[in-house]
């Protein structure tokens, strides 16, 4: 294994501070050096770059983001335990590393951005993967913070997200995902390469912000997917009578049968149907307010 910098083998460091991966936290410790480098060097050219990383535990990918050029890193971790080994890549790197204890599910980089945009590079903590992903993809306004996403995910969970129109793994957060960014699976790693072994493959994912996705109102969006996915096997005559508006009206305005499965219909087709419950809604509405 090549060595990225001057600093102990992440073994070492593990050892010296006690840091052993808590399930409850979702860690999995990436050792591999070379491997951390490939993730930051996903995240294209660093060296003017800011990155956010959450769970950077003993900092192997902090490594080598800085090892790479990052110009700025800034590490969320909710573990104390990491402050140590946090705090000897910062030496190491003057000026570079700024360490936030919080829990990245409450934290707000922008006060720290000052304006600027930044890139998220993560091998984020399993149990909280997808809640932060769709908390990045429902910032408001669009475009967002960020002007790119490196993250590692279970391998089925990075399926869900780049997921298309009839494949297996198509679903609300496809949707969501596809309708804001342009997703990709860049790679695999191996259970062998974390400590302790996860019992699955994980996938590293990159997203890219859309600057201006279909325009649709994101909650209708979220709506239509999550009534459409909720019964995935009937037909959207069916499924989307929850919404309370006639699911042919729906269907017509995405071009497509209402007999059609939620599984068949594209992202554009979901913001169509979304454009048009939002149209409904609002004359409804002010057809109340007319009759008060």
């Amino acid at each position: 294994m090549t060595a990225i910098d001057d600093l102990p083998p992440l073994r070492d460091v593990i050892r010296e501070h006690g840091l052993s991966a808590r399930k409850s936290l979702g860690q999995n410790f990436l050792l591999d050096l070379n491997l951390t480098a490939r993730i930051a060097r996903s995240a294209g050219p660093l060296e003017d770059a800011t990155i956010i990383e959450v769970g950077p535990g003993p900092g192997g990918l902090t490594r080598a983001l800085l090892a790479l050029g990052a110009r700025r890193v800034i590490a969320v971790e909710r573990d104390e335990r990491a402050l140590g080994p946090l705090q000897a890549i910062a030496r190491r790197y003057p000026g570079r590393l700024e360490i936030v204890l919080a829990d990245a599910q409450r934290f707000d980089p922008r006060p720290m951005l000052g304006g600027e945009r930044a890139k998220i590079v993560a091998n984020l903590p399993y149990n909280i993967a997808t809640a932060l992903l769709v908390d990045w993809l429902s910032i408001e306004p669009w475009p967002p913070w960020y002007d790119m996403m490196v993250l590692m995910f279970q391998r089925e969970v990075a399926e869900r997200i780049v997921a298309r129109e009839n494949d297996e793994a198509y679903g609300r957060l496809a949707v969501l995902a596809n309708w804001r960014a342009e997703t990709k699976i860049l790679f695999d790693i191996s259970p062998a390469a974390f400590v302790p072994q996860p019992k699955v493959t994980s996938s590293v994912v990159r997203l890219t912000p859309r600057s201006a996705p279909e325009p649709c109102e994101r909650r209708a969006l979220e709506q239509v997917a999550a009534a459409a996915f909720g019964q995935r096997r009937k037909m959207l005559r069916q499924s989307l009578k929850s919404l309370s508006i006639d699911p042919a009206r729906l269907a017509a305005a995405a071009a497509v049968d209402a007999t059609r499965r939620a599984e068949t219909i594209p992202v554009s087709g979901f913001v169509a149907m979304a454009r048009e419950l939002t149209d409904i809604r609002s004359t409804k509405l002010n057809g109340s307010r007319g009759e008060m």
